[in-house]
Formats: C-alpha cells, structure tokens, sequence
C-alpha cells in the first residue's frame, strides 16, 4: 500500500484489495500516518481510512475505517490530534475520530459527483475545510456546522485538487481538468486569479511553504510549473523527467526551494528548481501508479510516504 523512506532507507506496507489514493503525515505524531483507499480503483466497492505508524519495526496498522464508497483524499484535523476528514466517491465528507473504534462522527453530503479533494486550514485563527469535486465546485465548511458555508463556481472542468494557502488567511487554490489554476477568497464572491497554468488536465497543485506568491501545478503533461501570483504570464520553472501524468505533487516543508513529485510512472521524484540540474533523485520502489505523497513535518531529513494505487 505505502513506502515509506527518508535517511534510514524504506519500509512497505500492504494491505491486499485496496487502492491507495491519498497519504498524510499526522502534524501532531511523528510517524503517524493516514491513508484514503478504495476498492476497484474507487470505479466500484467500498473505501477504507487507514491509520498507519512507522517504527523501527516497519509500519504498522493502527486503526481501519470502512465506508460505503471509495475515499479519494484525506486531511488531519488542525485542531485535535485524533481527528481526520475523507473525501469520497458519493460526493460526501467523513469526520473520523482514530481514538474511536468506530464511525464516522459526522457525514456531510452536498457535493453531487465525487469529492476528490479536501484540506484543513492551517492559518491560525480559522478552523476552515475546503473540498473540491468533480461536479465542478469547490464547498467551505467549519466542521463544527452541519453544512456548507459557501459554494465556489468557476471552473468548467472536474477540481481534481484544493490546497489552503498556509500564509494567507480564507485564500485557497485549485486545480482542474479544464487546465486551470484558479485563487480564491473566503470572504469574497469570485475568482480571484485564473491561471491557465497547463494544455492539459491538472490534477495536483501546492503553495509554498516560504513564499505566499508561489504555487507549483503538476498535469497529465507530466510537467511541473511554478507559478508567481505576481506575474502569470510565464511559470517561473518547469521541471521535466516523469513519463507520465503527476498526480501529486508537494513542496517541502523545510526548504524553500525543493519539492517532491510521485506520477502515473510508478516513480517519486524530488526536485531542487534553483539548480541548473533540478532533478535529485528518482525513486521506484512501486510497481503501479503512484497516486498519494507527503513530506513529514517531523524529519527534516527528507521523511516521505509514498502511495501505489495497487495495493
């Protein structure tokens, strides 16, 4: 299911039936990881929210949630340590407590195709969640109210990804199929920016952890650009080298310039774009597509969880 590396080398885990889609390092527990997966590539079957630990034993299962359709991503909560919400293939999201044996807490249903993506604020100040689907909508929601706060409409493709700013307060990012990076503001009613960052799909965008103007968009192009809010009509990098669609890509929450990549190449890449020579290593340990990354908060090593969607 998931390979786990940094400076001590990688361990695996497998867990038989299940597609991985999206991982996550906990913010609280170094080590701790979740994991959203689906049964039949999230086409058909139930879904699974996994809790996993790596020790110096390998990685170990912690807890295991079912629900009744693929989970497509998952985000921690930034404000309790146990808690977690997924996005699923009915258009809902799951509120889980890993402390709990059983669940969901709460489900909340508005999205009317598949909710792809979901993310916790982590400006302070604000306990916001923003979800993005494939009915071409992005939501906001506090998870303390029932229901949505504000719907977001604009883009004319499926949002395959929804990533707060973690500089700005109420400013999100998304990215979609119909090849466009697009900024927006809680407090306002339209698009801030529209970017048509790619000639393709996009299906994964990050905002830097050190600059509040760059965010970095990966495509079915299988190019990565960098994007200044500043100045749009050029990407200030474009990193080259998967042989297939970039399915999610992450900057690193240590240094400024360096992010990683994984791809339907089967590989993770990580890359330094201040380099003349921007690729640093290329790493294979998976055997199908490569569908969930993160860098730990924890490691400054270079800690990371890769996710296969074979499992």
């Amino acid at each position: 299911m998931g390979t786990a590396g940094g400076g001590g080398g990688a361990s695996a885990l497998r867990l038989p039936g299940l597609h991985g889609y999206a991982v996550e390092f906990s913010p609280y527990w170094p080590g701790r990881v979740a994991c959203a997966a689906a049964q039949y590539y999230g086409i058909a079957g139930c879904g699974t929210l996994v809790v996993l630990e790596q020790n110096e034993a390998g990685i170990v299962l912690l807890r295991s949630f079912d629900w009744n359709d693929g989970l497509f991503d998952v985000t921690w909560s930034e404000n309790n340590e146990h808690v977690l919400i997924t996005s699923s293939g009915d258009g809902s999201l799951q509120i889980w407590d890993a402390a709990k044996t059983k669940g969901p807490l709460q489900v909340y249903k508005e999205h009317t195709q598949e909710a792809y993506s979901v993310d916790w604020s982590q400006t302070r100040g604000e306990q916001l969640v923003v979800s993005g689907s494939w009915d071409q909508t992005a939501k906001l929601w506090d998870p303390a109210v029932g229901k949505s706060l504000c719907t977001f409409k604009g883009h004319e493709g499926v949002i395959y990804s929804t990533i707060w700013s973690p500089h700005i307060p109420g400013c999100f990012a998304s990215a979609s199929g119909d090849q466009t990076l697009r900024i927006w503001d809680v407090k306002a009613p339209g698009v801030r920016l529209v970017i048509p960052a790619h000639q393709a799909e996009i299906l994964s965008c990050d905002w830097c952890k050190y600059d509040e103007n760059l965010l970095v968009t990966g495509a079915v192009d299988c190019s990565l650009k960098g994007w200044d809010l500043r100045n749009i009509r050029q990407p200030v990098f474009i990193l080259l080298g998967h042989t297939y669609a970039i399915r999610r890509v992450k900057f690193s929450p240590f240094h400024a310039t360096l992010l990683a990549s994984c791809s339907y190449d089967f590989t993770v890449r990580f890359w330094d774009f201040s380099k003349p020579n921007p690729l640093l290593e290329t790493v294979e340990h998976h055997t199908e597509f490569t569908c969930g990354l993160d860098l730990s908060l924890h490691n400054r090593g270079q800690g990371w969880i890769s996710q296969q969607c074979r499992m």
